[in-house]
């Protein structure tokens, strides 16, 4: 017996929530779609389909607790550990006695990013302290600054002289700063910069160097020149160039957070903060262009911008953003706590708080190994190397000291379900029946899916609650599912030969959302978990428009990482669950009600809406010719472009494409393409009056190279690419200059 091809109309939701309606607030005549929560209790959606990670990270030092710390080093002279609050305090503890309560060691007054020891500390006492914000001054004027301390060893614990400041040296403050400045194996000072913007480069500083911004810079600080603080060493590359700055040793970085030195080469690893898709680990040699911002990482990002000085150098390893989204560069490990990581380069991520090691062979340039170490809910800002083999994480948002172990043999985790029907999500999954508490909902205007039709629901754990946003993403509490299932004509125009195929859940744990698709049998009884890499299906469809009456459609089912290149943080890792969407009626088993009036009743908003549901904002339907063809266009953009075609949203390009950007300030209309222009003469973004001369309504006529969306799209969008003809053709040419 086949499964019903349509979801019932959730007689469930009949039979829990309309045994007795409760009376209608003050001019609410219509009954509630949901007139109680009821619980959503049976989820089994807990842990990793994946073995856990080989290590884990543990609380150090328990009785320890930072703001905002940002940096960690052993002194070189003691037992004695040292750690930087981004705030401007530099405090001191002993590890076998922390309890005892941290010392003060420096407040600076200004914003500290990190700080190192002078290779001959033991006789000087000099501490070098790179700091980034003078809260005193105003914006306009800020700058970064390396300045050298000196320590007053002959008290304990130890601090620093009052008045013993010296300026190193100063460059302009700004949106990203860099953030070191470390001793290299040849006893010159390294300091990391960065472009000093809040994204995309817009100074064109990139790829220059004429200025001290996206750069490394080397300086002899124990031999100065006079009148100034340092020397430049006659080696550096850019010596004796017309309009260089003879401070820089390599260039071409965004934001490098964190650098160390290779034991063998000298040659300093340099973790590097990407902007759109990519974050990278940068081997650095004399001279080097690391390609920001004309590329991120081996990708174009900014091709047409003037390229700097000396070939592109490629990066020793990128992570995408589905993994990596904010690099924190670490160390060669070489003590003997973690024999089986000698020789290893281990690294971070401060968003996501994941952990690599990897091995990198320097004859052949090229990584031979690599492995997560550890995945955490923690803010890695920082590491720190002891001199006991110890290897030590800085969480930024906890405040805490975190170690690496190995982690112990115990019994396994929750096992994560393999089958669809073992989610805990559905009470008859044969007929697509949401289980107790999973909420069907429906959204305003449709993502494309290559003509699939799609069933959405919602589940909240327990009292789990959703912070109301009027604007942007809502958020939600741990052990939140959302859940789509897609079915697709078996027959072109055949409703009732209507076959799932896929159900997607996306699932939040330990502060993180997380992908997974399942895949359905032919005989419609239930669904597998797909492997992490994804995969692909071709499904024969009968047609009649296709030659000999059948088309064979190929359906992608998206990797987990694919999963989050569109639940991205950019649009707030739910898609579809916002105001603008939600705010439309759902069938709540024969009751119809509007989805916010709904869910305010039944109190899952962490806080009462303020107004009712007609007073906020609602995406119109792009296919409803009713209205305006304006507002239709762009939310077709904004549902299926803007998760990535916003600021820090990975769609590499200026085009700002949410559906609340005023279109004047999108830069789409009449804007030349930074990228490809495919042939297309005199191509614009969006060419008024022009579809045919339109990139964006090219690459969304296509598939293939250049394809919009990039992925998870086998087909044309062919109403939706009509959609945007007609508007473009409709767009008002503007007048030549002069006329």
């Amino acid at each position: 017996m086949k499964a019903p091809l349509l979801p019932p109309r959730f007689s469930l939701f009949l039979g829990l929530f309309c045994l007795t309606l409760p009376p209608a607030p003050s001019g609410e005549e219509r009954p509630f779609g949901m007139p109680q929560r009821v619980k959503w209790t049976t989820s089994n959606v807990q842990g990793a389909p994946e073995p856990p990670s080989p290590y884990r990270l543990t609380r150090a030092f328990p009785d320890l607790q930072f703001n905002d710390p940002v940096f960690i080093a052993q002194e070189p002279t003691s037992d004695r550990w040292l750690v930087a609050q981004y705030g401007g305090q530099i405090y001191s503890f002993l590890p076998q006695n922390p309890a005892a309560s941290k010392a003060l060691f420096l407040d600076m007054g200004r914003g500290i990013s990190a700080f190192s020891f002078h290779p001959k500390y033991a006789e000087n006492g000099y501490v070098f302290v790179f700091s980034h914000l003078d809260p005193h001054k105003d914006a306009k004027g800020q700058l970064s600054r390396v300045s050298r301390f000196e320590v007053d060893r002959t008290q304990q614990p130890p601090s620093v002289k009052d008045g013993s400041e010296r300026i190193i040296i100063e460059w302009p403050a700004g949106g990203h700063n860099g953030g070191e400045a470390v001793f290299g194996p040849d006893g010159y000072l390294y300091i990391s910069t960065g472009d000093s913007t809040g994204g995309s480069d817009p100074k064109a500083t990139g790829q220059g160097v004429d200025d001290l911004l996206s750069v490394m810079m080397r300086l002899d600080v124990d031999r100065p020149d006079a009148g100034r603080a340092y020397s430049i060493p006659p080696d550096n590359p850019f010596v004796g160039m017309p309009g260089a700055r003879p401070e820089i040793w390599a260039h071409g970085f965004r934001n490098p957070w964190r650098f160390s030195f290779d034991p063998v080469t000298g040659q300093p690893w340099v973790g590097d903060v990407g902007q759109d898709l990519w974050e990278m680990i940068h081997r650095v040699s004399r001279g080097s262009n690391h390609g920001w911002s004309v590329r991120e990482g081996s990708h174009p990002f900014h091709p047409h911008k003037p390229r700097g000085p000396g070939e592109f150098t490629p990066p020793v390893i990128e992570h995408h953003h589905t993994e990596c989204r904010s690099i924190t560069g670490g160390y060669f490990y070489e003590g003997a706590k973690f024999p089986e990581l000698r020789g290893a380069y281990i690294y971070g991520d401060y968003e996501y708080g994941k952990m690599w090691a990897l091995r990198y062979d320097r004859r052949a340039k090229r990584v031979t190994w690599r492995q997560e170490l550890a995945d955490s809910a923690l803010k890695l800002v920082s590491f720190g190397l002891a001199r006991d083999g110890s290897f030590y994480a800085l969480d930024y948002a906890g405040g805490g000291i975190y170690q690496l172990q190995r982690r112990p043999p115990g019994p396994p985790g929750p096992r994560f379900p393999r089958k669809l029907s073992e989610t805990g999500l559905f009470s008859s999954l044969r007929e697509q029946r949401p289980a107790p508490g999973v909420i069907p909902y429906s959204v305003n205007a449709q993502f494309w899916s290559d003509g699939a039709h799609k069933e959405r629901w919602l589940a909240l754990p327990d009292d789990a609650r959703i912070e109301f946003q009027e604007k942007g993403a809502w958020n939600f509490d741990d052990g939140t599912v959302t859940v789509k299932s897609f079915a697709l004509e078996m027959e072109a125009g055949k409703p009732e030969s209507r076959r799932w195929i896929e159900t997607r859940i996306v699932v939040k744990q330990d502060n993180q959302w997380v992908g997974y698709t399942y895949a359905w049998d032919r005989a419609q009884r239930d669904a597998t978990l797909v492997d992490a890499a994804g995969m692909d299906r071709t499904f024969p469809i009968r047609d009649p428009a296709a030659p000999g009456g059948v088309r064979r459609q190929v359906w992608h089912y998206p990797s987990r990482n694919e999963c989050m290149f569109c639940h991205s943080r950019a649009a707030g890792f739910v898609l579809g669950l916002n105001t603008a969407q939600m705010n439309r009626d759902q069938d709540y088993g024969g009751v119809r009600d509007n989805q916010l009036r709904a869910l305010n009743h039944v109190g899952l908003f962490r806080a009462p809406l303020k107004q009712r549901p007609d007073a906020y904002s609602r995406y119109p339907d792009p296919f409803d010719p009713r209205a305006d063809l304006t507002e239709r266009a762009r939310t077709y953009l904004a549902v299926n472009c803007a998760m990535c075609h916003v600021a820090d949203g990975g769609g590499n390009s200026l085009m700002e494409l949410g559906y609340e950007t005023p279109l004047a300030k999108a830069r789409i209309v009449d804007e030349p393409p930074i990228h490809e222009t495919f042939g297309l003469e005199n191509a614009r973004l969006v060419a008024p009056g022009a579809p045919a001369r339109s990139v964006i309504h090219y690459r969304v006529s296509r598939r293939g190279v250049g394809q919009m969306p990039p992925t998870s799209t086998n087909l044309v969008d062919e109403a939706g690419a009509r959609l945007l003809a007609d508007w473009i053709a409709g767009l008002a040419v503007r007048p030549a200059v002069g006329e």
